[in-house]
């Protein structure tokens, strides 16, 4: 009886040290990946957000800023396959600006995972390398494209009512790509709220002067 709990404890005990050494290694496996991190800033500033906490993508937007007015830096990290990947977010404390002017030109904006430019353009995201890819290698030839890849920005947005659960997937592919192109982490990346502008009305028909 004795020799069987001795080897039982014998077995679990060798189980659960290769278990712990596969989990060792698997750690070691992943690849370590920062994007989007201000130049000199420290790592200790990075305040990650939890997008499973927030059920409406205003309440993660407004976690945001206010780790932004906070001096510190808000960021997501993402594990895939084979990597661990840091992204951080430029967003800017509104409270500390009155108005930020950004060409139009230079911003790229994926809405509900829809790829959006100038809002003229729209283009499913399997598309992304080649619409990032025009902008980053335009320099200022194209007027409707971004003047040089260190200004070009990147809008994240969605609905609240469609949910941003593929949020994750979309940084993991923007990331991928963008470094692919530029063989660079220095991603420039906004969660944002999508602005509708709605065209006023038409005046009375009474009010239309007619010439003759």
């Amino acid at each position: 009886m004795r020799a069987n709990i001795k080897l039982s404890f014998l077995i679990l005990l060798i189980l659960t040290i290769i278990g712990c050494q596969n989990s060792v290694q698997n750690e070691k496996q992943l690849a370590r990946q920062v994007f989007g991190k201000w130049q000199g800033e420290n790592d200790s500033l990075g305040v990650e957000l939890n997008i499973d906490q927030f059920k409406k993508w205003n309440d993660l937007l407004e976690r945001t800023e206010r780790i932004a007015c906070n001096d510190s830096l808000p960021k997501i990290t993402l594990t895939t396959e084979n990597k661990l990947k840091t992204i951080y977010f430029r967003n800017p404390c509104w409270e500390d600006f009155a108005c930020i002017l950004i060409k139009q030109k230079n911003v790229i904006e994926i809405h509900n995972d829809t790829i959006n430019k100038n809002d003229e353009n729209f283009f499913p995201l399997d598309s992304l390398e080649n619409v990032l890819k025009k902008d980053l290698e335009n320099n200022g030839k194209n007027p409707k494209l971004s003047d040089n890849p260190e200004k070009l920005l990147i809008y994240i947005s969605y609905d609240n009512k469609n949910g941003f659960k593929n949020l994750p997937n979309t940084l993991n592919q923007l990331t991928e790509t963008y470094n692919r192109i530029t063989n660079k982490t220095d991603i420039k990346l906004w969660l944002n709220e999508k602005i509708y502008f709605v065209p006023p009305p038409p005046p009375p028909m009474n009010e239309i002067e007619l010439d003759e």
